[in-house]
């Protein structure tokens, strides 16, 4: 369908939006889908798992070594904390082009509506590039613009580089296919993918970034779950349950639920589950840079908030 927009009539291209809306979908699945398994021990041979891996986060440019270091490796393991690089930037880091973007495109009482607009669907490609820019060129983990940078082995280097030439092979396979016409590039290439980024991100955004900075990894202090309509989780594979994920990172998602109950049971006054509305509504309440581990400040450091969830462990 793609390959033929440019032959339709102008005033008709809207009814191929629910198309875009439903790939745009498919890119966020894609995406939960080969995370709970790269998560999980369900498939263990390599020559299943490298090309079914790959296909599933070739959309998100993301290689799937790099994927497993930066969140399954270090993002797990340091949810929140000061080494994870998924986190909000600290007040006190250095001016860099990776603290201003993220400045200007992340949901904050700050953010200008037109640049949070573009953010959502650029946000996740500047993550990447964040990322992959720092380990690929900053061997020795001193890079600055990320909000944590991390080494990885010269085998995982190696690695990353093959498969991001891959992902970028399959890229241009599909431009090319399309063809290279703005009417098909648009709507049938980056407009479902930009559908897809925002609606990665918006899962992200709530997921830690109105949480308090932990020192010791505790998903009830640095985690939070959403509630979301019953269809939203099914096409999501239940990711809104993200603190159970963090207790639980291997388990099949179709446990989840079960996962909160024990958690509401067990810790009621610290587990955190609010609404998805009500968790970005805080969001563009609040700035989005840490003065503290339970304070946030805005770029200027003369606003002065508490974190929505500061609850302390113990």
């Amino acid at each position: 369908m793609a390959r033929q927009l440019d032959q339709w009539n102008w005033q008709w291209l809207w009814l191929y939006l629910p198309f875009a809306l439903a790939m745009g979908n498919s890119v966020v699945v894609l995406l939960f889908s080969t995370h709970d398994l790269m998560h999980s021990s369900a498939i263990r041979h390599p020559l299943i798992k490298r090309p079914l891996f790959l296909a599933g986060l070739t959309l998100l440019w993301m290689p799937p070594t790099m994927w497993k270091a930066v969140h399954n490796r270090e993002h797990h393991r340091k949810t929140n904390s000061l080494q994870d690089p998924d986190r909000n930037y600290l007040h006190s880091q250095p001016f860099s082009w990776g603290k201003w973007i993220q400045n200007l495109f992340v949901p904050s009482s700050d953010v200008n509506p037109v640049f949070l607009t573009i953010g959502m669907t650029q946000a996740w490609g500047i993550h990447a590039f964040r990322n992959l820019s720092s380990v690929l060129l900053f061997v020795d983990g001193s890079a600055q613009h990320p909000p944590a940078a991390f080494k990885v082995s010269p085998k995982e280097r190696r690695n990353i580089t093959y498969e991001l030439l891959a992902i970028a092979a399959l890229h241009f396979s599909i431009i090319a296919y399309i063809g290279f016409n703005p009417i098909g590039l648009i709507l049938g290439y980056l407009l479902p993918i930009w559908i897809g980024y925002a609606g990665v991100m918006f899962y992200i955004y709530t997921n830690h970034m109105i949480s308090s900075l932990t020192p010791v990894n505790d998903p009830l202090a640095n985690s939070l779950s959403l509630r979301v309509p019953a269809f939203i989780d099914k096409l999501h594979f239940n990711f809104s349950y993200h603190t159970e994920h963090h207790v639980f990172p291997g388990i099949n998602s179709d446990y989840y639920p079960m996962v909160q109950q024990l958690l509401q049971e067990l810790y009621p006054d610290r587990y955190n589950l609010i609404d998805a509305s009500e968790a970005w509504r805080t969001m563009l309440q609040t700035p989005r840079h840490y003065l503290s581990e339970t304070v946030f400040t805005d770029w200027k450091g003369e606003k002065i908030v508490d974190c929505p969830l500061p609850r302390p462990m113990g």
